[in-house]
């Protein structure tokens, strides 16, 4: 992706965060000369990988697959013994995001506002591959059980967990979603189990200079 097209989309998802009564931390609208002036500081942001995040998954189509996060807080059991994390992802309405599964962490997904969240399951196997057996989730604290691939609905203040080992994805219908996430320690380095081979990261094209600083990059801007 390049830099311009990032900035972009970070300027309006900002904007339309607003218009949802959702507010981000002071630092989420830092400049690159704030962050140089907090240094080392703000080492619990770098170390843990808080702020924005804008991937197209390594696929070139953002518009199409692709999701824009900002990680708010998460823990780092090596260091700091913080068990716990919270996002907020903003899902555009057409856009699709990869079928993955997390080894470690369980998470809660809530629909914070906007359209209807539809979140897609199946369970897995021993060897990684789908299960065709029914899928118990909770939905706010009930139990449900559903067909494997089923495609659940979640309407605003609704929220779903999902447990270790359970493919998941999500999708907007009816408008943009602002999801929330709430985990255990988030680490998107070793704990995504995406179902087709891609990259979790985007490679950025540097056509202009950064609007915001994305949660992998601080180190390379303020070395």
């Amino acid at each position: 992706m390049k830099r311009s097209e990032i900035n972009g989309i970070i300027r309006e998802v900002e904007s339309w965060i607003k218009t949802m009564g959702f507010y981000l931390p002071p630092w989420a609208h830092w400049s690159v000369d704030q962050w140089k002036s907090v240094g080392d500081s703000a080492s619990e942001i770098f170390d843990n990988m808080l702020g924005w995040d804008v991937t197209d998954f390594g696929r070139g189509s953002y518009g199409t697959f692709g999701l824009t996060l900002f990680t708010i807080r998460n823990g780092n059991l090596q260091r700091d013994k913080k068990p716990y994390a919270e996002k907020i992802l903003i899902i555009a309405e057409g856009q699709g995001n990869p079928m993955h599964f997390h080894w470690h962490k369980m998470e809660d997904i809530i629909n914070r506002g906007g359209g209807k969240l539809i979140i897609e399951v199946y369970g897995s196997t021993k060897d990684e591959e789908f299960s065709p057996d029914p899928v118990t989730v909770s939905i706010d604290g009930i139990r449900r059980t559903v067909p494997a691939g089923s495609k659940i609905t979640l309407q605003c203040g609704e929220s779903i967990t999902i447990p270790q080992g359970l493919y998941h994805r999500f999708f907007a219908e009816g408008g943009q979603v602002l999801a929330g996430e709430v985990s255990m320690v988030n680490d998107d380095v070793t704990d995504n189990r995406f179902r087709e081979k891609l990259g979790r990261y985007t490679e950025i094209e540097e056509d202009e200079q950064p609007y915001r600083l994305l949660c992998g990059e601080y180190r390379k801007f303020l070395r």
